[in-house]
């Protein structure tokens, strides 16, 4: 949805955080903490390419001097049955005895339960003290096709004669996998187990500005192509799929038979 409404998404996303930290600074709130997602990551689509924009937002806010407002970020992937997860949609599928439908035979995600990530996110804005890059422990990532068939199973029906499993292709912008780290070698343990904090490239208020102010031009004026190109301004390793299996073809290093995704 948002790769096909950028600037929708953009502003939404983008513009969204900026007022919330603005108001959480001038009405003097304690912690702000921004959910963020495994999307943002080297991110393929605007949707995480936006997000990681959201980020660099809340670290420009964090180093501002004379800002009472303790502001932090926790990033992680999915949240079972939550709105948008796949289960509800898959156990309406498997209730209305339709096809699952599966983007891709061997997609996978990271997935935790919501009192988990309620949790893990109020305790990492606890231990906050400005600018973090927080990381939650997600566990091994789930390929998507088998959590299709253990839900067949669970519900008393056989997965191929009962219910079947449709693939539908990758989406646009979509990757196969998710990654939780930008640069894993700057990442450092906490005093809780199950949080990490990362140390991440950061861009100064001053700078955020004069982009914020051109991308907002770009999005009044639904000028897609200069959106994007100050997103990849903004966010430098954001790559869209095309270009990524493009540089793949164009690569001679790459054996032959090698599966581009």
């Amino acid at each position: 949805m948002v790769e096909s409404n950028a600037d929708r998404g953009v502003y939404n996303n983008v513009f969204g955080t900026l007022t919330a930290a603005e108001c959480a600074i001038a009405n003097s709130v304690k912690n702000f903490v921004l959910i963020s997602t495994d999307k943002a990551v080297r991110p393929t689509n605007i949707m995480g390419t936006s997000k990681r924009v959201a980020e660099l937002i809340i670290q420009a806010f964090a180093e501002l001097p004379n800002v009472s407002t303790c502001f932090a970020i926790v990033r992680f992937g999915n949240v079972l049955d939550s709105s948008g997860s796949v289960v509800p949609r898959f156990r309406k599928q498997i209730a209305q005895g339709k096809p699952i439908t599966v983007t891709h035979p061997d997609i996978t995600r990271y997935f935790m339960s919501i009192p988990e990530a309620v949790r893990l996110v109020m305790q990492a804005g606890a231990m906050a003290s400005g600018g973090e890059v927080f990381l939650l422990e997600m566990g091994e990532p789930v390929r998507i096709y088998d959590l299709a068939i253990q839900m067949i199973r669970l519900s008393g029906l056989e997965p191929g004669r009962d219910i079947e499993i449709k693939f539908t292709g990758l989406r646009p912008g979509e990757k196969l996998y998710e990654e939780l780290l930008i640069d894993g070698e700057n990442v450092r343990p906490t005093k809780h187990p199950k949080i990490y904090c990362a140390n991440e490239r950061k861009i100064s208020w001053e700078m955020m500005q004069f982009s914020l102010e051109a991308l907002l031009t770009a999005i009044q004026s639904h000028n897609i192509e200069e959106l994007i190109e100050i997103l990849k301004r903004l966010v430098p390793e954001y790559q869209s799929s095309e270009q990524r299996r493009a540089e793949v073809v164009l690569d001679s290093r790459v054996k032959p038979g090698t599966t581009i995704v």
